[in-house]
């Protein structure tokens, strides 16, 4: 048997219509309101719903009632009910996130689209778009930031291996002449020491009277001329008393008598009784010398024109001696540095290298900060006063990125006690500067340094997010 039906009128039957989609929609929106689309996999349509913490399972019909029944409130993400709750704003065209629950309908709009606010009096703009708009913006200058942060790295890189390549090849080279100069050095010291030999023995000789006559003799005539002042061929008391000092008191001239005494009684004396009177008073006496001496013997000694010969040669020597032993000391002060420098950590590819031997400064307020890379940063007022805030230390090497971040220590000591100390962070750009410096603690410092060498190849997505 076939059952009838009565058809409604048609204007009821739109109503009917028209209330169901609102109810529906209202359940839906009541049940899923506040839930992420990686969570709705929990808050199918079902007779109960379990706590995502697995503590009790509710009624179905108790998700989203504005009271809250589960102790994480997953049952409440679309109200303010639960304290721990987190409601989900979809912010569709900018980036989605959490806000706590409690901001759910508190008449303050926090998500851009205006969601947390479905049932209250706030007239919020959906806004996200324009968010969006603007971050899209300011990504896009970041990627193109990066590309070409990227593109010069590879160009430092590039230049990195060269440079490099090239202090390998100082290095060779200064070694080279470090040995070089070390043979020279040897030679030199050889040279030196048989001079200052020959110097000791002839001087030697010469104490001893070992020369023989002649050498006696033309001492003798060299000291005569010495003293014979005018060149007459005699010595006379004048030239005595203008040549010849008492050894315990030289500033006193000496007086007419002891001039006459000195010249055997007469007033003037010639080379024959020179040799036989003054000159044995001179040379074995202790009570007179020539003056300007340190005494008779060895100033005549040193009249000697063997031991000066001697002597000019072994100062000859000691000078060039000198010098080499100065270019030697100075490359190996260059080998030293270079090998220093060479021990630092550049990166894989070296592309920091570029900035040893490089400076960078930055004023803020009545300071100027200059960070010398790998070498040591300071500090200056405007009176000029540098102070030390760190020495080159190491690579902090964090985590995700060994070369992010420099530590310079052991700077002046802060009042407070300890030292300074600055970690520098490095931060991708086109340009290589210092951005900014902080002080967050006493004598600790925080600077941001930018440099295409810091740039990180990344994912280069156009856009923030998936769901925009």
């Amino acid at each position: 048997m076939r059952k009838s039906f009565t058809l409604l009128p048609s204007n009821m039957r739109f109503h009917i219509i028209i209330a169901a989609v609102f109810w529906c929609g209202y359940v839906d929106s009541r049940k899923i309101r506040g839930i992420s689309s990686s969570y709705k996999r929990f808050y199918r349509e079902r007779k109960s719903f379990l706590c995502i913490d697995g503590s009790k399972i509710i009624p179905f019909e108790q998700v989203n009632d504005d009271y809250c029944d589960c102790e994480d409130g997953s049952d409440e993400p679309g109200t303010s009910a639960c304290p721990r709750g987190r409601f989900y704003c979809t912010n569709l065209g900018f980036r989605p996130h959490y806000i706590p629950s409690s901001r759910v309908n508190d008449g303050i709009c926090d998500c851009c689209d205006a969601s947390d606010e479905y049932n209250s009096h706030a007239q919020c703009q959906n806004s996200c778009w324009n968010l969006g708009q603007r971050e899209r913006e300011y990504v896009e200058g970041q990627m193109r930031t990066l590309d070409e942060g990227l593109r010069l790295k590879q160009q430092l890189i590039e230049e990195g291996v060269l440079l490099w390549r090239e202090k390998q090849a100082q290095l060779r080279e200064l070694q080279q002449v470090a040995e070089d100069l070390q043979i020279k050095l040897e030679e030199h010291r050889r040279r030196k020491h048989e001079a200052d030999r020959l110097r000791e023995e002839i001087l030697k000789a010469l104490e001893a009277g070992n020369n023989g006559i002649q050498h006696q003799n033309t001492t003798i005539n060299s000291i005569f001329q010495l003293l014979d002042s005018n060149k007459d061929g005699s010595i006379t008391v004048d030239e005595v008393q203008d040549k010849v000092a008492l050894i315990q008191d030289e500033e006193r001239v000496l007086s007419v008598d002891e001039a006459v005494s000195l010249l055997g009684g007469g007033h003037q004396m010639d080379l024959t009784n020179f040799r036989h009177t003054l000159w044995d008073v001179l040379t074995t006496g202790d009570s007179v010398k020539i003056k300007d001496t340190h005494g008779a013997p060895g100033r005549l000694v040193s009249e000697d024109p063997h031991l000066k010969a001697a002597d000019r040669a072994a100062e000859w020597e000691a000078t060039s001696l000198k010098k080499v032993e100065e270019s030697y000391d100075t490359v190996n002060m260059e080998i030293s540095d270079l090998q220093k420098k060479l021990a630092i950590d550049y990166g894989t590819d070296w592309e920091f290298l570029f900035l040893n031997s490089q400076c960078y400064q930055l004023k803020v307020y009545e300071y100027t900060y200059t960070l010398c890379p790998f070498n040591q940063i300071t500090q200056k007022n405007t009176a000029g006063t540098a102070v030390l805030l760190g020495k080159w230390g190491m690579w902090a090497r964090t985590p995700k990125n060994q070369y992010s971040q420099m530590v310079y220590e052991n700077g002046e000591p802060c009042w407070q006690g300890g030292s300074r100390s600055t970690t520098v962070t490095l931060t991708c750009g086109a340009e290589t500067a210092l951005r900014s410096v902080k002080e967050p603690s006493k004598c600790q410092y925080i600077m941001d340094f930018q440099t295409p060498v810091a740039c990180q190849p990344v994912l280069q997505q156009r856009g923030i997010h998936s769901e925009l």
